[in-house]
């Protein structure tokens, strides 16, 4: 735009400039005496409003220049639109991560005991509140869950424990166990009966959401001092898996 309206005034003081040459050439025969010369200003004063024009275009297309810089600047620097578009996308990465996480979340695969270390500690013997702890640590290198509560045959004994009526519900929940982390269950022991056993060992397996069982494992318990503890019981109930130890001990 700005080239096109200095082109038209060039045009315009040629024109004008020509015309100027052609009176002075002819002459006048006005008032003024007859066979003087008129100097004519017309074409500076064109060529001056020529300049004069086009000062004014290049300032007013500078000043529109400016004002875009301006703005387009403020956008950048987090002004206009910019901030509701960074919202917005810092909003679909949020989604895609929760995404991302339950897909990882469902693609980790049941405990199946093999990749389990158990330890076993008798505690309190002989006193109210005696039990047998179960630590069980995942000894692999990737999260498996386990659900329910284990499947526990205490002694020589072939009759798998019932679960805990003292127990929270919840057992049908999936804990994930990540490498080297632990969970926990509780053989509660009672010795109220006519008949009792004693042993130090136990066997155990994990148990999926139908309530059937994977590989047993025999475990002996422990004392706190790292000795074969025995332990007694005319009944015995057991817990649900926990990331937290029974009974807050």
């Amino acid at each position: 735009m700005r080239t096109s309206r200095i082109h038209t005034t060039a045009l315009a003081a040629a024109a004008t400039a020509a015309l100027a040459l052609s009176l002075t050439a002819c002459g006048s025969s006005d008032d003024n005496g007859a066979g003087k010369p008129r100097v004519s200003t017309v074409g500076k004063t064109t060529e001056s409003s020529g300049k004069s024009a086009g000062t004014d275009a290049a300032g007013t297309a500078d000043t529109a220049a400016g004002t875009a810089a301006k703005t387009g600047g403020q956008a950048a620097a987090g002004g206009g639109q910019a901030g509701p578009s960074r919202s917005a996308s810092a909003s679909v990465a949020k989604g895609s991560g929760a995404a991302v996480d339950a897909a990882r979340s469902a693609s980790v695969r049941q405990c199946d005991g093999t990749e389990m270390s158990y330890s076993v500690l008798h505690r309190f013997a002989k006193q109210r509140g005696e039990h047998l702890l179960i630590t069980a640590v995942n000894a692999d290198t990737k999260p498996c869950w386990v659900t329910s509560y284990p499947s526990v045959m205490l002694g020589n004994t072939v009759n798998v424990l019932g679960h805990s009526a003292k127990d929270a519900p919840g057992g049908t929940a999936r804990i994930t166990v990540k490498p080297g982390g632990k969970v926990y269950s509780a053989v509660s022991l009672f010795a109220d009966g006519p008949r009792s056993h004693t042993s130090s060992s136990l066997s155990l397996a994990l148990r999926d959401r139908t309530g059937d069982t994977g590989p047993g494992t025999d475990q002996e318990a422990f004392d706190a001092k790292g000795a074969p503890s025995k332990f007694t019981w005319s009944s015995a109930d057991v817990t649900n898996w926990n990331t937290a130890k029974p009974y807050g001990f």
